[in-house]
């Protein structure tokens, strides 16, 4: 007599379901959020990462912000940095990990579906390069020298570059973007409430994004797979 393995989920897909080549090449064929899982998932892992190196290493930690991080005084001869910097979060807590992975998975899904999974990994890793620049532009113009020493990583350039496209794309669908006003305003209020945060970062991503998108969005009458 054959027994069905006990699960109190019994229809729920498994994680090997879920992560299978198959599934993956689904989800590639019909749009789905590949890349912006894959963003998610690695951005978690590095966290999880800095996590672990806080209790166990400080010292480790510490190389890995410095090696990862941008400051704008040392970012022309550290390039990696535009990009690295996107995917570390400050370990000590999780808000700063978990408010930028929920804002991903808001609007990332959609405009990976409606762009294409190629435009979407283009315009998110450009806006985070984006939000480089903005540190380093700020660098050059703030009074004093304090800008060119400021360090800065997390994902909230590439973000506020994935709000300005929602502006675009979804206006050029003809889509309802109430709903995501709502975690554009609690972003950019953010600055506002909160010490310690990036906006030149957020202002150089969104300034990057919003050019993208209107750069490679088609026009209103396009079709767009996933808005009939």
């Amino acid at each position: 007599m054959a027994y069905r393995r006990f699960s109190l989920f019994p229809e729920s897909p498994t994680l090997r379901d879920i992560f299978s080549k198959r599934a993956i090449r689904y989800h590639w064929r019909d749009n789905g959020p590949v890349f912006c899982a894959a963003i998610a998932i690695i951005c978690i892992a590095i966290w999880l990462i800095e996590l672990l190196l806080s209790i166990v290493s400080p010292s480790a930690l510490n190389a890995l912000v410095n090696f990862g991080a941008i400051q704008p005084m040392l970012a022309v001869s550290r390039p990696w940095t535009f990009i690295t910097s996107m995917f570390l979060h400050q370990p000590t807590s999780i808000l700063h990990i978990l408010f930028n992975m929920l804002t991903l998975w808001s609007v990332g899904p959609m405009l990976e579906r409606l762009m294409g999974h190629w435009p979407f990994l283009a315009l998110y890793m450009l806006s985070g390069i984006g939000g480089g620049m903005g540190m380093m532009l700020w660098g050059a113009l703030a009074p004093g020298q304090a800008g060119w020493f400021t360090a800065a990583y997390g994902a909230s350039g590439a973000l506020f570059g994935l709000f300005a496209a929602v502006l675009i794309v979804y206006r050029r669908v003809g889509a309802d973007i109430t709903s995501m006003l709502v975690w554009m305003v609690i972003n950019f209020l953010m600055p506002v409430v909160v010490s310690n945060v990036a906006w030149q970062a957020h202002l150089g991503g969104y300034i990057a994004g919003f050019a993208i998108a209107w750069a490679v969005t088609p026009t209103r009458n396009h079709h767009f797979r996933g808005f009939d």
